[in-house]
């Protein structure tokens, strides 16, 4: 669930929004303000993921809050006027939405927050015996240890100290490195294929030159990667 505040001076702006956040399951509503300063104690005290602020108030501008609560949640701003979107976005905001607000104009802004927030998990870095199953691995998130099954993953890219893993319904970015991870990965489903990726053997659609293509996604074949990649899959063709 996504823990929402409404701040706005105008309790009419704040039924509207309450009622748009209220239709979508994902998002739950933890308070509403009136003042910006009350509400600026509570996300001092608690994590709040996302906070739909006006600008023009009394007590505090959207902008001052945004200054002084200094990144500590995401903001939606919420206003009747325009000229405050350049001074929203520096200060990276989510989005900007002009009142009147349209349900459908608010719930792209909420969707655009959803898809700049990966899941950020840490991988647990266990070898894998021959006796143990391997159709999933676990992952370490911020609060339970998930299941990922083996057979969703289409491939994993290396970004840095990071790792991305792809399934088909959701982008996974684990604290990791993509040479462990080939090494949890059960080898007869899985191989590295470039310094930067590792894909599942039974995901790739269509193998053109130096480029493998799985899920309209096109990885290249490494030149350290290429004869034994090439000699894996010849038995298939």
């Amino acid at each position: 669930m996504i823990s929402c505040l409404v701040i706005d001076d105008e309790p009419l702006a704040i039924d509207i929004l309450a009622d748009y956040i209220a239709k979508i399951p994902s998002l739950t509503l933890v308070k509403t303000f009136e003042n910006p300063l009350e509400a600026l104690n509570l996300i001092n005290q608690t994590k709040i993921d996302l906070v739909f602020l006006d600008v023009q108030m009394p007590q505090l501008t959207g902008i001052q809050f945004l200054n002084i609560a200094q990144g500590k949640c995401k903001v939606i701003l919420t206003t009747a006027y325009s000229q405050y979107a350049v001074d929203g976005f520096n200060l990276d905001v989510v989005d900007y939405l002009l009142k009147p607000i349209a349900f459908e104009r608010f719930y792209k802004a909420v969707q655009k927050f959803i898809d700049s927030q990966p899941i950020i998990t840490n991988l647990i870095s266990l070898p894998v015996p021959n006796s143990v199953n391997t159709d999933f691995i676990f992952v370490k998130t911020e609060h339970k240890i998930q299941k990922i099954y083996t057979h969703q993953i289409n491939y994993i890219e290396g970004l840095k100290d990071y790792i991305s893993i792809y399934t088909p319904i959701e982008r996974i970015i684990t604290l990791q490195n993509i040479k462990k991870m080939e090494e949890i990965l059960p080898s007869q489903n899985f191989m590295r294929v470039h310094k930067s990726y590792i894909i599942a053997i039974n995901k790739i659609e269509s193998i053109e030159k130096s480029r493998i293509t799985i899920a309209d996604k096109i990885i290249p074949i490494g030149d350290t990667f290429r004869e034994a990649f090439f000699e894996r899959i010849k038995g298939n063709f």
